[in-house]
């Protein structure tokens, strides 16, 4: 996957696309690989870069959603739970069973849990994950040994996924290439485009790393830009009235100490209302996450201080070895975009589910839904796309839906061997790590970690700016590897010898250099508290 490839093929192409997606995330990556597995002509058109927002920013779960299922909302956890699978069959590479600890104060309490997780596991009928059963006190405490021991008079153990959510896009981006897809990042849509009907027939759209605009024919437009859709929408019709009731969500990562082992917890109810995680990942822990309403989006949110003390706070109650600002890692802040309710204020009740929505000038909206859900997402949207053309002149035509035995790419069914549960190691690379490790061998500079709080190599840095289409120094350490999210003050000590490494690759200058260092350096504040 080569930016320069997808820019000459988008330049060569003289017929309509079937399909131009706006957003990089998760929901138009998604939308991209199931068009494109179906034989049909795809583009995609990212603003910055893949998952710069929502989509890098999860709890790092793949997960049916325990507290949607105290809401009653079985269907929703029946499809996650079968999602959940499927994205473990087609990239186990990327998808591990994580153990979950519910902590438990009395008998009842266990009780209760243990009987709603098995109808968790009820649902799940046929998966590949462990089953929950319950557990005492002294079980509790040699699972999670830095647990307050008054907060766990026994618990309930039940299971769910975990993943890397950008490398699961990287490699979803790279089978849609694979497929015949087209993607761009840096490529910002300015406007739609009209017939004299008032259909829409296509973009304008600016590259952002030339200034070259370019007016791109398409048969139908797919607005899936998350956080962003709304602004998409005004494109089409200005006094449309807003879909979305945003919120943001912060997660911290503490250092190890704090949560060793390779088990998660979850505390099922906060003072806010909504559920706490504590997550190994990377060798790190992650703790969170909020719930705050919002009333504007961007592209680099920023947490609230009483967001951070809520999730010290929650963490102190429960951790043996309290937290304090000083040993937060990184913090990074997510919004969601939650589809409006009809009388709810609290954005905790709004719904997770998807929506799509068709616009008299068919534009397609796809916005809400959840990680998880992301393939059955697009599997509807490209449907319903298909079916919006049934009375055109020359309408779209497509296979079945392949995804739900697709690998995606770095496909490694024996990759789980070489991961924990946490998530460490580099088994995350599956089927590309022999090849990475042959250019660590081919120059052993490369080969050694770049910090010694973090794993990531020169290999890995050469490798995304080669076939990962890594354009910027935060592009390499933020999402194609984890640096920034899980170490902000180490990420910034690397980042010089970063930027001197992609330079060098993409033939950049020196001000281009000092231009990614000032920009890296103003970014990875909003990550320190």
């Amino acid at each position: 996957m080569q930016r320069q490839q997808s820019l000459t093929k988008l330049k060569e192409r003289s017929e309509p696309w079937d399909m131009v997606i706006i957003g990089g995330g998760a929901t138009g990556v998604g939308i991209a690989m199931d068009a494109a597995s179906r034989g049909m002509d795809v583009l995609l058109l990212e603003q910055a870069d893949f998952g710069k927002g929502t989509s890098s920013r999860s709890t790092k779960l793949v997960h049916g959603g325990v507290r949607y299922l105290q809401q009653g909302n079985i269907t929703l956890v029946r499809d996650a739970l079968k999602e959940r699978t499927l994205l473990r069959n087609n990239a186990p590479q990327l998808v591990h069973d994580m153990p979950f600890l519910i902590p438990c104060k009395s008998r009842w309490e266990r009780m209760y849990y243990a009987i709603g997780l098995k109808v968790y596991d009820w649902l799940a009928t046929g998966n590949r994950f462990g089953q929950s059963h319950a557990v005492n006190q002294k079980e509790s405490l040699e699972r999670v040994p830095t647990i307050k021991p008054q907060k766990a008079n026994g618990g309930v153990i039940y299971h769910d996924g975990q993943f890397d959510d950008t490398r699961l896009l990287i490699s979803m981006a790279r089978t849609a290439d694979e497929q015949g897809a087209c993607l761009l990042n840096y490529f910002a849509v300015t406007d739609l485009t009209k017939d004299e009907t008032g259909e829409i027939n296509g973009v304008v759209a600016e590259d952002r790393e030339t200034g070259e605009t370019h007016s791109i024919a398409a048969r139908r437009v797919i607005n899936a830009a998350g956080p962003f859709c709304d602004a998409v929408r005004a494109m089409d019709e200005p006094a449309a009235e807003r879909m979305l009731a945003a919120s943001q969500g912060v997660h911290i990562v503490l250092p190890r100490r704090f949560f060793p082992g390779d088990i998660a917890m979850i505390v099922p109810k906060t003072s806010d209302g909504r559920v706490l995680f504590i997550i190994p990942w990377h060798n790190h822990a992650v703790v969170g996450t909020t719930d705050t309403a919002i009333d504007s989006v961007s592209l680099e949110p920023k947490p609230q201080a009483g967001e951070i003390e809520f999730l010290l706070e929650t963490a102190k109650e429960y951790l043996v070895e309290a937290p304090s600002r000083e040993d937060v890692l990184s913090v990074f802040t997510g919004i969601r975009p939650l589809v409006k309710g009809d009388k709810s204020s609290r954005t905790a009740s709004l719904s997770r589910d998807h929506t799509i929505r068709i616009s008299d000038s068919k534009l397609i909206t796809i916005t809400g839904g959840k990680w998880t859900t992301v393939r059955k997402m697009a599997e509807d949207c490209v449907d319903r796309t298909i079916a919006s053309t049934k009375n055109a002149a020359n309408p779209l035509t497509a296979n079945a839906c392949q995804t739900e035995s697709l690998h995606l790419h770095g496909y490694d069914p024996n990759s789980g061997s070489t991961n924990t549960v946490a998530g460490a190691g580099r088994g995350h690379y599956g089927s590309d790590l022999p090849e990475i490790e042959r250019l660590e061998r081919e120059k052993p500079d490369w080969a050694a970690p770049m910090h010694p709080d973090l794993s990531i190599t020169g290999g890995e840095v050469i490798w995304a700016i080669r076939y990962e289409m890594a354009r910027t120094v935060e592009d390499v350490l933020a999402r194609r590897t984890r640096c920034l999210f899980l170490n902000s003050d180490a990420a910034l000590q690397i980042s010089e010898t970063v930027a001197k490494m992609m330079a060098n690759e993409l033939n950049r200058d020196q001000t281009w250099t000092e231009e990614q260092l000032a920009s890296f350096q103003k970014l990875s504040e909003a990550y320190r508290i």
